[in-house]
C-alpha cells in the first residue's frame, strides 16, 4: 500500500512577501497575499481528499485472503482517515483564517493584541498568537500534562 503524503504543512511554493519600508501592518497587498497562500493550501487539501477517496474506493475492491494482507490494509485505511481527519479540521481553520482576513481582523495575536508577524504567519498561516504568547501557552500545556 502506497504511503500517503499529508498537507497539514503550509505551502511552500509562494513568494515570501517583502514590505516596503514605513509599510503598513496587514495592509490590502499583505491580506491578499495570505489569502492567495490559504486558498492555495485549501486547494491542496482538497485534491489530497480527491486522491484518498479514489484510493480507498479502488483499494476496498480487493479482497486479500491472507487475514495479514487484510490486516495491513484495514491499517492503511485507518492511517489515511486519521490524516483525512486531521486535514479536515485543518480545512475548518483555514475557512476561519480566510474570515477573519476578509473581516480585516488578521494578523495580531488573539492573546495580547501585537503583530504576529509575516514570517511567522508565512510559516503558519492560521497562527492565533504570536510567538511569545505560543510559547507560554505551550509550557501551560506541559505543566498541565495536556
Amino acid at each position: 500500500m502506497p504511503v500517503t503524503e499529508t498537507k497539514t504543512d503550509a505551502p511552500r511554493k509562494f513568494v515570501p512577501y517583502e514590505p516596503a519600508k514605513g509599510e503598513e501592518y496587514m495592509n490590502e497587498q499583505q491580506l491578499e497575499h495570505f489569502r492567495e497562500i490559504l486558498l492555495v493550501w485549501k486547494q491542496e487539501l482538497m485534491e489530497e481528499v480527491d486522491r484518498t477517496v479514489r484510493h480507498l474506493q479502488e483499494d476496498a475492491s480487493n479482497n486479500y485472503a491472507d487475514p495479514a494482507d487484510r490486516a495491513t490494509q484495514e491499517e492503511g485505511f485507518s492511517l489515511e482517515l486519521r490524516t483525512r481527519d486531521r486535514e479536515r479540521k485543518l480545512l475548518k481553520k483555514i475557512h476561519e483564517t480566510i474570515d477573519k482576513i476578509n473581516e480585516d481582523d488578521y494578523g495580531f495575536c488573539e492573546a495580547c493584541g501585537v503583530e504576529i508577524g509575516i514570517r511567522r504567519l508565512e510559516a503558519r498561516p492560521t497562527a492565533t498568537l504570536c510567538v511569545d504568547c505560543k510559547t507560554l501557552a505551550e509550557l501551560k500545556e506541559k505543566q498541565l500534562g495536556g
